[in-house]
């Protein structure tokens, strides 16, 4: 990274050839942010928390039907005395300290957020794991087209972050299980770290640094 008095560093951008074309700048605020593994941890386990529907239930006896009705007489049957055939120890009873309907989410402050999406972006730059390319260029929303540009570039494991209007894109990559297309606006460091690869468009690398910056 540049030092102080430096220019900003720079990243090469290529085209559709593997060549380079041109350069984008890499912002110091986001490609100099120290990794920690803690803040990415927590970033991590908030995503995946806030994505739990929580609507797992199940009927305590007060919500399974019928019971209404005392099985026998409380006294001089010589059985345990009984109000509702809907008792837990009952067949067809209610449920025990079964799962309710609660909220999984987490709150985690933006500005953590942000600086956990910086570490996972410094360390695939520093892995080199990232590509900035031109652009995605589909003709066509099929999965050939796709396949055709992962192996122009050996790219076996990779999140492609592009602008919303690359429908081609997204089409094109939805049977590829080691492949993920996301518009920018929903980058995520979930995502960053379950690929081994983070390639950008040209358009999309400016506007997540405009956003991280």
């Amino acid at each position: 990274m540049s030092g102080k008095g430096d220019t900003m560093a720079k990243l090469k951008v290529i085209d559709k050839n593997g060549k380079p074309s041109a350069e984008v700048d890499l912002p110091e605020s986001v490609f100099s942010y120290p990794e920690k593994g803690h803040l990415i941890y927590e970033a991590v386990i908030s995503q995946l928390a806030n994505r739990r529907q929580g609507t797992a239930a199940t009927k305590t006896r007060t919500a399974v039907s019928g019971g209404g009705k005392k099985p026998w007489r409380q006294k001089g049957t010589g059985r345990a005395r009984v109000g509702s055939t809907r008792s837990p120890l009952w067949r067809k009873g209610g449920t025990v300290f079964g799962p309710q309907p609660r909220d999984y989410s987490t709150s985690l402050p933006k500005k953590a957020r942000r600086n956990a999406l910086r570490s996972a972006l410094a360390g695939k730059l520093a892995d080199k794991r990232l590509l900035v390319l031109d652009g995605f260029e589909i003709k066509e929303p099929k999965t050939r087209e796709a396949l055709a540009l992962l192996k122009a570039f050996n790219l076996d494991s990779a999140l492609l972050v592009d602008v919303a209007g690359n429908a081609n894109l997204f089409l094109s990559v939805r049977n590829l299980p080691a492949v993920k297309a996301v518009d920018v606006r929903s980058l995520n460091i979930t995502d960053v770290l379950a690929h081994r690869w983070l390639v950008f468009s040209r358009q999309a690398f400016e506007t997540a640094m405009e956003r991280l910056k």
